[in-house]
């Protein structure tokens, strides 16, 4: 089952079940991917939305929710913060499970060491092999800063 069919199902389901707050999320996820659908069938490199092209709109729906969870954390703001992280849990359920910072600090100086990288000239070679390996798994802002840490060293 692809990723939007999987999207479409739980929304199904949280229709029967009358789960007002995981239905508007769906049926926010679900309008960005229309969006999406349109935008790629009527750009001049048009092509069919994909599951990288889903992943990917998803990951930016997670940061969006995690700068609000922290701007409604920062202003106490409770009511909001919880429609926030109820919508960034189920977000992040269709995602990969991102790598801990000291699996990502690990890989990434596993890539420094492999491509001889030594100064921050070499930062885009690195991203770029990152990406290529593990371009799922890894949250590339913390990666681009523990990055800069290590080939400042």
């Amino acid at each position: 089952m692809s990723l939007k069919e999987t999207i479409e199902t739980e929304y199904k389901n949280s229709l029967k079940n009358k789960d007002k707050s995981k239905i508007s999320t769906y049926r926010l996820i679900l309008s960005s991917i229309k969006d999406l659908d349109i935008l790629n069938r009527s750009g001049p490199n048009k092509k069919e939305t994909d599951e990288d092209d889903i992943k990917k709109l998803l990951r930016k729906m997670v940061k969006q929710r995690t700068e609000s969870i922290e701007i409604y954390k920062q202003n106490d703001r409770k009511d909001l913060l919880e429609i926030e992280q109820k919508e960034y849990e189920i977000l992040t359920s269709f995602l990969p499970k991102q790598l801990s910072e000291d699996d990502t600090k690990k890989i990434c100086s596993e890539v420094i060491l492999k491509l001889g990288a030594g100064s921050i000239k070499d930062m885009g070679k690195v991203m770029g092999e990152l990406k290529k390996q593990k371009g799922d798994e890894i949250d590339f802002a913390k990666a681009g800063l523990i990055i800069k840490e290590l080939l400042n060293k």
